[in-house]
């Protein structure tokens, strides 16, 4: 077997999203795109530590771009199933090129305060409450169900390269150029995705309206289907905690960096990179046993596997040590965030999909304002030690619970029992 052949049997085994050419063209142009969207997390945090020294103000950034999630994503489900997924996120990627083109000028130019970079994460917060769902829910339409475990594993892959790749990129640049520039080249990376998305040809789903439903009688089946299913309600709930407490490292770390280690920005990227290792690795894992299904189980493993790693984390002061369990943190995360996403895909029918989807996108990311204004405020009284350890062991409680309430739920019957209604 000649060495082509060899790595199309690999493809074709273990990354079998990608014989989809428009899964390809999709997924080419996230790589891409997304590299610089690191850039800009860790530009901008650094950006606000810099400017104002508090880790709270560097936690209410953090929930302005995740509060429109928060308060609007129930309604950007409604409006995704209604239209064309790829249309939509042509403005969606084009807005939020705009914004890191405007964030870029301000720093530039040397006029950047930081009420500019509040108003600006809203904006993209915005922007994100439609973008999220419709991503997410446009995966199913460019792979089909029997790919898209393989296919949600393979943005998570793309996602963690990227999170590897971005903030060690993004810590030279702030070093010897400034975070302007991470800015800068994160606008110009949406050309990739905007070219990948125009050469997507695919049939949309669109759900046509029930004229005799209001749009809050829509979100409330939608919210009443996920409750009474015993696969969704538990995956969204152990999504939720995880989303609230233990996705903060865009607070936490640059906080620990600079007043715990008492390191530079390069060693600042250089953890969020051990992150990023972490997950990656996840996401291969995930990848490589897609063809057998989510789990239920997985999912409230991981979960409880993140706390432990918080707590430990808050323990330590080596940066050794805390790049390690950074990593293996991101690897239970990413182990989470695959299964739970697949699970929720495959099992809700296609009408609820994108309610379903919706959904997630507001525990998995609206409920960042909540955590990243708690994990700020304990930082700032506490310090980020003492931060990691409450977040890790509310995290590891909460968890055990929602896994002690569901283990009813564990039969493997459950998982992708309504995949094909």
């Amino acid at each position: 077997m000649n060495m082509r052949a060899a790595g199309s049997v690999f493809i074709d085994r273990h990354f079998h999203a990608l014989t989809h050419r428009n899964y390809r063209y999709m997924w080419f142009g996230q790589c891409v795109s997304l590299i610089g969207t690191w850039m800009q997390n860790i530009g901008q945090s650094w950006l606000v530590l810099t400017i104002t020294g508090s880790s709270l103000k560097l936690g209410i950034v953090a929930a302005c771009q995740f509060l429109p999630i928060l308060l609007f994503s129930l309604f950007a489900g409604i409006i995704v199933d209604k239209y064309p997924k790829k249309q939509i996120l042509i403005v969606t990627q084009t807005v939020s090129m705009i914004l890191a083109f405007a964030l870029a000028a301000l720093v530039l130019t040397d006029t950047v305060r930081y009420e500019y970079i509040l108003v600006l994460a809203l904006l993209l917060g915005l922007n994100n409450t439609l973008d999220m769902p419709t991503r997410q829910s446009f995966n199913v339409e460019i792979v089909g169900k029997d790919d898209l475990m393989n296919a949600v594993a393979l943005n998570s892959t793309t996602f963690n390269m990227a999170r590897i790749i971005g903030p060690s990129i993004g810590a030279v640049m702030m070093a010897w150029l400034g975070a302007g520039w991470c800015f800068l080249l994160n606008g110009f990376s949406f050309v990739a995705v905007l070219y990948g998305l125009a050469h997507i040809e695919t049939a949309p789903y669109v759900r046509k309206a029930r004229s005799k439903e209001g749009i809050f009688k829509e979100i409330k089946d939608g919210i009443v289907y996920i409750a009474k299913d015993p696969l969704l309600s538990p995956t969204v709930l152990l999504v939720a905690v995880i989303g609230t407490l233990a996705f903060n490292f865009n607070i936490l770390i640059p906080v620990f960096t600079k007043n715990v280690l008492h390191m530079s920005e390069t060693t600042y990227g250089s953890l969020m990179s051990c992150l990023g290792v972490g997950s990656l690795a996840g996401a291969l894992t995930m990848s490589f046993r897609s063809k057998k299904g989510p789990k239920l189980k997985v999912s409230m493993i991981a979960s409880c596997m993140v706390g432990v790693c918080l707590i430990l984390n808050g323990l330590t002061s080596s940066v050794w040590i805390c790049g390690v369990l950074l990593a293996c943190t991101g690897f239970f995360n990413i182990m989470l965030a695959t299964n739970s996403n697949s699970a929720l895909q495959m099992n809700a029918k296609d009408e609820f999909r994108a309610r379903v989807m919706s959904v997630y996108a507001l525990v998995f990311a609206g409920s960042t304002p909540i955590g990243s204004l708690f994990s700020g405020f304990i930082a700032d009284h506490f310090g980020a030690n003492g931060a990691f350890i409450v977040c890790g062991m509310l995290t590891g409680a909460l968890c055990l619970l929602i896994t002690w309430k569901y283990k009813s739920s564990l039969s493997p019957k459950l998982v992708g029992s309504q995949g094909n209604d």
